[in-house]
């Protein structure tokens, strides 16, 4: 439960139609072993105590009585276990019969939720036996639960807060009230709600298991919570129904769990608390009002043990990288799109039908003349009118020469070769630098004079220059400042490295063109290098990935960084688990310290960024994205890593 994670688990028991003391037997069992996985919040189905598809059995005492007789043998033997248990159960109160939710904590009963909106449709004529839940909050007493004179909270207001683990707000769907327009859950979550559990008995026809699967996640994306779904299962009467058990852990629109259909099974995840917070805190738009405000009861308790939670689920390495090969197409071309659409729109405003790009055969300049080609045809443009520069030194090599020269070929742009080797050595004459120290002055002259060369190309041809850089040198400050760092128009600004890799990937894959195919795909082999420094034996000496580290650890920081604000700490927790068998944990750690004081020294530079597109949820404009002051301190981040 460190680190605001808390692992959940959506439950669907043996069962016995109308045999509650068989079907408490299962509920006890299937807690225990809950708890031996360190469940927190434990949820079962809808009317599990019974068996939802009791019928008229419902209107008999014997079932009845039996219900709460269950219920208090749930009761008697979770107490000890440092879990929330959600089970439902038929309830008679006031000479109404109630579909509710009893919410357990060490024995003790917080409160009863009755369903709110009940069906009397079809398969589902539940408004036979029961009847909505009141408008109000009840204090009520019941002799089978409680000592004499003590009272249980029965409403359908009511939200249970873990004191000690104040992201923990509980608040219950009842099955049909997840079908409704507006679900009951949207009411919870305004009202402070963070994770919505649903005791369901959702029947199996054909096609039925996609759309309860994408009502789910989506519900839990509109309110910025985890969703945990149980469904009723085998052991329910086939009379005219079959039941899946399709058990369901959803978190702001991500599918973490799943169960498979057609058998009992105990599925579980972790929420992370910390995200939806973190994800509520950007959203002005999501107005929490004070639960006593709206009219909600709130039942405290306290997690006996908050301890760090062993994590089941799964991170990508690669967040900015759909994992899915169609995903990832559709994610490719629409980011293709995006930047040629930014470009285009810069061009036109500004009359310019001239473009110019420094290529060096690496990723970034070839991602940044794919686009601009696309935006020139996007107007209509002709592409000679494209200048790809290439501008060879003392660290350029022939393979990336030639893939430059070959790229820019074949897409019909005009190639224009400048070499600055004499240019630079001559200001090395002028401010008196030996070039034979290779050091940060021999490696950024390199750099300043080449964007001295394509800017005033840029100035000669009345066009303007494309920048390359991508967003993950933006966050380690890896640029030369007004050197490769400026531009007129930066398209890969928003791009970080893993994901230029696959845009390359995809035009090399759907270009149509065997030869620029082979040439983009020998682009991708090629290790990530400014090329500034000598090559040795005709081979890249200098790699980038071995000065500042992994760029798809890097990627992977940045992501939970600015996404989610999530502490260092946090996301060294989540990468040790990510990464475990790829990188050691010093490795991570290295490298992770290195991000937050690269991030931290080099805002300078992104507070001066060209204009450019953003194309994903995670930018580092200085005018949108980062307002960030160029001299923050990094102390306290760092001391929370080094905790």
């Amino acid at each position: 439960m460190k680190d605001n994670f808390i692992k959940v688990a959506a439950i669907t028991p043996d069962i016995r139609v109308g045999d509650t003391e068989y079907n408490a037997g299962s509920i006890i069992k299937d807690i225990n072993t809950a708890s031996e996985s360190e469940v927190k919040l434990a949820v079962f189905p809808e009317l599990c105590i019974t068996g939802y598809t009791c019928g008229d059995l419902f209107l008999q005492d014997t079932l009845l009585e039996g219900a709460l007789g269950g219920l208090a043998r749930i009761c008697s033997a979770s107490r000890g276990i440092d879990m929330v248990v959600v089970v439902g159960l038929p309830l008679m109160y006031n000479s109404r019969l109630y579909n509710t939710a009893a919410v357990i904590y060490n024995g003790i009963i917080l409160g009863i939720v009755p369903k709110q909106n009940i069906p009397n449709y079809s398969e589902f004529y539940e408004a036979r036996h029961f009847v909505p839940a009141p408008d109000k909050v009840y204090n009520i007493d019941i002799a089978e639960l409680k000592e004499a004179g003590e009272k249980i909270s029965f409403g359908a207001k009511l939200l249970f807060k873990a004191v000690n683990m104040p992201g923990f707000v509980l608040g219950l769907d009842i099955c049909e009230d997840l079908w409704m327009p507006i679900p009951p859950s949207c009411c919870h979550a305004m009202a402070s709600a963070t994770v919505i559990a649903n005791l369901s008995a959702s029947d199996e026809t054909t096609g039925k298991n996609i759309y309860r699967r994408e009502l789910v996640r989506n519900q839990s994306a509109r309110l910025v919570c985890g969703y945990v779904y149980a469904d009723a299962g085998e052991g329910e009467s086939s009379t005219d129904l079959v039941f899946s058990g399709h058990n369901i852990v959803a978190e702001n629109g991500t599918l973490l769990s799943e169960s498979e259909r057609f058998t009992n099974q105990i599925i579980i995840s972790e929420l992370d608390l910390g995200r939806l917070l973190s994800e509520r805190r950007r959203m002005t738009t999501f107005d929490v009002t004070p639960p006593e405000n709206a009219g909600y009861v709130v039942k405290t308790f306290a997690f006996r043990d908050i301890k760090e939670t062993v994590l089941t689920r799964q991170y990508s390495r690669t967040p900015f990288v759909p994992a899915s090969k169609n995903d990832r197409e559709l994610r490719c071309s629409e980011i293709l799109n995006i930047q040629a659409m930014g470009l285009k729109k810069r061009l036109a405003h500004t009359n310019c039908q001239s473009a110019v790009v420094g290529i060096s055969g690496g990723l970034d300049s070839t991602l940044a003349l794919l686009v601009t080609v696309k935006a020139f045809d996007m107007l209509s443009f002709d592409r000679s009118k494209i200048q790809a520069v290439t501008m060879p030194c003392f660290g350029t090599t022939g393979r990336t020469y030639n893939n430059s020269c070959t790229l820019s070929k074949k897409l019909g742009v005009t190639l224009r070769e400048v070499p600055i080797h004499e240019a630079v050595n001559l200001h090395f004459k002028d401010i008196g630098h030996d070039n034979n120290v290779h050091d940060v002055t021999y490696e950024n002259a390199q750099a300043r004079q080449r964007t001295l060369v394509i800017m005033d190309i840029a100035n000669q041809s009345g066009g303007m220059v494309v920048g390359t850089g991508d967003m993950s040198e933006l966050a380690l400050g890896w640029a030369t400042y007004n050197g490769d760092h400026m531009s007129m128009y930066g398209v890969n600004s928003s791009v970080p490295k893993t994901l230029v890799r696959h845009l390359v990937l995809y035009y090399a894959q759907t270009c149509g063109d065997k030869e620029l195919e082979n040439t983009l795909m020998d682009v991708l082999d090629t290790p990530v290098s400014p090329e500034l420094l000598p090559p040795k034996n005709g081979e890249i000496s200098q790699k980038t990935e071995d000065l500042v580290g992994p760029y798809e650890l890097h990627d992977f920081f940045l992501y939970y960084m600015m996404r989610f604000g999530y502490t260092p700490s946090k996301i060294y927790r989540i990468a040790k688990h990510t990464f475990a068998g790829v990188y050691s944990e010093d490795i991570i750690y290295k490298w992770l310290n290195t991000f937050y004081r690269r991030f931290f020294a080099q805002q300078f530079k992104r507070s001066c960024l060209p204009d450019g597109p953003k194309v994903g949820s995670v930018a580092l404009s200085p005018r949108g994205d980062l307002r960030m002051p160029s001299d923050a301190s990094v102390n306290m981040w760092i001391k929370d890593l080094n905790r």
